[in-house]
């Protein structure tokens, strides 16, 4: 079966995070997800893709996930998105943790403040923004079209990191499950590192969660 969708996973070097390139067909138009690092390549790929990004969205607001914002933002001349809770992240290394890594990651804050249950528009299609707290305050998912990206919130076999300022545990486990395992089985989860996977074999095989 055709998908009704174009993916694109976009390597960011450094800190291993994955950046997603997202779009309709049809429109040709599209969203970019977590430019982490790399936008020189991140930009080559996207020309290579002959995808018009309309919108540039982050999961949460942690480093490794908007270090390349602000030149790819610049370049597209789009604007980026981010939930509420996390957007004080971006001009802040302390917040978004940048500092740990001898960077003074200072990102210009984001155009748009997403919400729980937003709709983000990708031509025809629709994703649904799923509040995930936990990892960060303010971390989300994409869901919609059998896909869900997932950020650091769920990896495959593993889940995101709960030491961090901001960060809750027990509330990231419950993220998971109120707002992803609510989800179709079949879903295909695209995840902020590592690879892809699916709801079922997380349900089924993720040992923070069976």
């Amino acid at each position: 079966m055709t998908e009704s969708y174009g993916l694109k996973l976009l390597r960011t070097p450094g800190m291993g995070a994955n950046c997603y390139l997202f779009w309709d067909p049809a429109a040709e138009s599209g969203i970019l997800i977590d430019p982490g690092s790399g936008a020189s390549a991140i930009l080559a790929q996207v020309r290579e893709a002959g995808v018009r990004v309309e919108q540039i969205v982050l999961t949460h607001g942690h480093f490794d996930h908007i270090g390349a914002l602000d030149e790819v933002r610049d370049a597209l001349e789009v604007p980026a998105a981010i939930h509420t809770a996390d957007a004080a992240m971006l001009p802040d290394p302390r917040l978004n943790l940048s500092g740990l890594f001898g960077v003074n990651g200072v990102m210009r804050p984001a155009e748009n403040l997403l919400a729980d249950g937003d709709e983000i528009s990708v031509g025809t299609l629709r994703l649904r923004v799923l509040h995930t707290p936990g990892h960060s305050p303010g971390g989300i998912g994409l869901s919609g079209e059998g896909l869900l990206f997932s950020g650091d919130t769920l990896f495959r076999a593993s889940i995101g990191r709960s030491d961090f300022p901001g960060s809750d545990g027990e509330l990231l486990l419950a993220s998971i499950r109120e707002k992803f395992f609510t989800l179709d089985e079949a879903t295909r989860v695209y995840p902020g590192h590592m690879e892809e996977t699916t709801i079922g074999w997380e349900k089924r095989h993720n040992p923070f969660l069976r």
